[in-house]
């Protein structure tokens, strides 16, 4: 069965007996008290901010607020989206559902750019803005997502209305009508920005992006759920049929970034210096790969396509593939970069650290798969279990709670990193354990 339930003909009947019904249900448990004690309870309500509205973004190692305490869009909506998801797993905890409602409220009043429409990029504690310069369909794409969570849960027709507000200001200002998908950077106004001559060759600007794509595709499956629109489907059909058959590459790896044409923008043929200089712009991103094999399929379901064995091969073609090739066989936990340069024989992993959201994501991923084939010899099962001991070993904090940016193993100084940023909150591995507990104990 698919995310939701969908069945896909590739896909092996399954049904687990008795001792492995037994041990799924533990681990059910045992990742749901993890889940509740070492992660909601932590983050919330502690870091709602009873002052000014919103989340605060920035704690210690041991979770004290720190630092000044700026406000992105991305984050802020992540943290709507994990109190609606919260409050509706426990319903009757109130704090949960508060904690959406006047987050939700800071999105509306704070967040949304009145006079020009979609949302802001960054603002202070307070609410004025930080960011004059930009927006971007990737923090706006998160505005969505959070606005039909809390739609969701809630039935507050405010947030649907924001919701289809900010898809029909992007559908305005970035959408790219002719070579179809987004434009990522844009004017405060929504005006896509350009490359020119002055554009450093390292910068992103103006190129057309997976990681943009892959969070449209999320919040558009999101919003499609509780508002069924025709436009809307033509949209998440378009990014779903991009990231799947433009955006990955016959390995199984996402292409980072392209043209506006979508023409891949790649440094292979050049030196490895220079590759490495330009490794923002093209390398493999690990946990975006197997993050994406969930959103493709999930994004299958909720459209209600039938038998999908296209998009069910190329996600089982990612997870493979992230397996393959970026799995760690010492400590367990999968390294964050590689590069296929064009003199070595494999990939090179140019980046050894593990990052706690791709992690995360490989968790659902490698449970997604293993529901799917259970007697692949890619053993998905074990292998999920695998990397839930080593989320448990390195990346879980047994003293202070919540996840260490990145795992001990190879990344000891994180111990007494930041917890939280305003790239660190909670719905990657909220919305990966929370999935798990429920394929767990289905």
């Amino acid at each position: 069965m698919g995310p939701g339930g969908l069945p896909f003909a590739s896909a092996q009947q399954y049904t687990p007996g008795k001792k492995q019904q037994e041990g799924r249900k533990k681990l059910a448990k045992e990742i749901e008290i993890s889940m509740r004690k070492q992660l909601l309870d932590i983050w919330y309500p502690r870091s709602v901010d009873s002052i000014y509205g919103g989340f605060l973004s920035n704690f210690s190692f041991d979770f004290q607020p720190t630092g000044i305490q700026y406000k992105m869009i991305v984050t802020q909506a992540r943290h709507v989206w994990s109190n609606s998801v919260a409050a509706r797993i426990y319903p009757n905890e109130k704090h949960f559902h508060d904690a959406a409602k006047q987050g939700f409220d800071f999105l509306k009043r704070v967040m949304w750019d009145q006079a020009n429409g979609g949302f802001f990029t960054l603002v202070t504690r307070e609410g004025k803005l930080k960011d004059s310069t930009h927006k971007t369909a990737y923090g706006n794409a998160f505005g969505i997502y959070a606005c039909a969570a809390w739609y969701k849960t809630s039935g507050n027709t405010e947030a649907l209305e924001l919701a289809k507000k900010c898809f029909y200001w992007l559908e305005e200002k970035s959408h790219d009508k002719i070579h179809k998908g987004y434009y990522q950077d844009l004017s405060i106004e929504g005006k896509p920005l350009k490359r020119d001559e002055n554009t450093p060759s390292t910068s992103s600007l103006g190129y057309k992006d997976q990681n943009s794509s892959i969070h449209l595709l999320e919040a558009f499956t999101e919003l499609y759920e509780v508002w069924p629109d025709s436009l809307l489907r033509t949209r998440l059909e378009e990014m779903l049929l991009l990231v799947r058959d433009v955006q990955t590459s016959h390995r199984g790896n996402l292409i980072l970034y392209f043209q506006p044409d979508w023409t891949p923008i790649s440094f292979r043929d050049s030196s490895e210096s220079i590759i490495l200089t330009h490794k923002n712009l093209d390398h493999v991103s690990f946990g975006h790969d197997i993050e994406t094999a969930y959103l493709l399929l999930e994004a299958s379901h909720v459209l209600g396509w039938k038998k999908d064995d296209n998009t069910m091969r190329i996600a089982k073609k990612m997870v493979d593939h992230t397996i393959n090739t970026s799995w760690d066989g010492k400590n367990g936990g999968f390294f964050d970069e590689g590069y296929y340069f064009k003199n070595k024989t494999g990939i090179t992993i140019i980046k050894n650290s593990k990052n706690w959201w791709a992690q995360a994501e490989a968790l659902n991923s490698l449970l997604i798969m293993a529901d799917h084939f259970p007697h692949d010899r890619m053993q998905y099962f074990q292998k999920f279990k695998q990397q839930w001991q080593y989320i448990k070993t390195y990346i879980i904090d047994p003293v202070h709670g919540d996840w260490f940016e990145e795992g001990l193993d190879t990344r000891p100084e994180r111990k007494t990193s930041l917890k939280g940023h305003i790239w660190k909150g909670t719905y990657h591995h909220l919305r990966s354990m929370s999935n798990c507990i429920k394929h767990l104990r289905n």
